[in-house]
């Protein structure tokens, strides 16, 4: 049945991507306390960190050998993922969905980058000393605040290909994106606010610029797309 020749496929591809995850993991194992160290570097280095638990420290090890290891197995995921889209498409879909991958994987890195040097350089020390109050960063907390960080902010960079999918699929298009720029202004601004781990304008402007930045590029994605 093609139902079942479908889900035999699909689970094939899960297994393969999932596999080289657990290829990744095994291989970020070799750099993960350097991995570590680079990622606390903003706070000071390893050394800055209070863990006030048992098992904290091997859970965020584990935490960074795990997203390593997601990292590194990405192009076998997109690849499986690729391989069984593909053939349910036609040729101009094959196009979108071979031209979308990687711009849509760009546009993250991007997001990451940008959290990576610009935001979290200007955060940490702000909320670090804030008020004068000497603050003992947990391993746990830190880790968590800057990996969500990265994801929410390069999953916000992700917006032009949103809106390039909509206009394709003709539930938007670049005209009503145009005049629609107050709401957008009001909505990129309320997720910033959302993202943004202080309350300054400084680092709220940070977010939004780009953001705005993003959402001009979707309106001509959007027109092409409409094309």
């Amino acid at each position: 049945m093609p139902l079942l020749r479908h889900l035999d496929e699909l689970r094939k591809r899960v297994f393969k991507a999932f596999a080289a995850v657990i290829v990744g993991v095994g291989v970020s194992f070799a750099f993960t306390e350097q991995a570590i160290n680079y990622l606390a570097s903003p706070i000071g280095g390893s050394e800055a960190l209070v863990s006030i638990e048992v098992t904290e420290n091997i859970a965020v090890y584990m935490r960074v050998a795990l997203l390593g290891g997601v990292i590194l197995g990405m192009p076998v995921i997109l690849y499986q993922t690729m391989r069984f889209i593909l053939p349910g498409l036609q040729g101009r879909e094959k196009l979108w969905l071979i031209l979308g991958i990687p711009f849509a994987s760009l546009l993250f890195v991007g997001g990451v980058a940008f959290t990576w040097f610009v935001m979290i350089p200007t955060a940490v020390p702000f909320l670090t000393s804030f008020i004068g109050i000497t603050t003992q960063v947990r391993p746990a907390s830190y880790f968590d605040f800057i990996t969500n960080l990265m994801f929410w902010i390069g999953l916000s960079f992700e917006m032009p290909i949103v809106f390039t999918l909509l206009a394709r699929l003709k539930f938007v298009t670049a005209k009503q994106l145009a005049s629609g720029w107050r709401y957008a202004v009001v909505a990129i601004t309320i997720v910033a606010a959302a993202i943004t781990p202080t309350v300054d304008p400084v680092n709220m402007g940070l977010v939004t610029l780009p953001l705005m930045g993003l959402y001009i590029v979707s309106i001509v994605l959007a027109w092409i797309a409409g094309r």
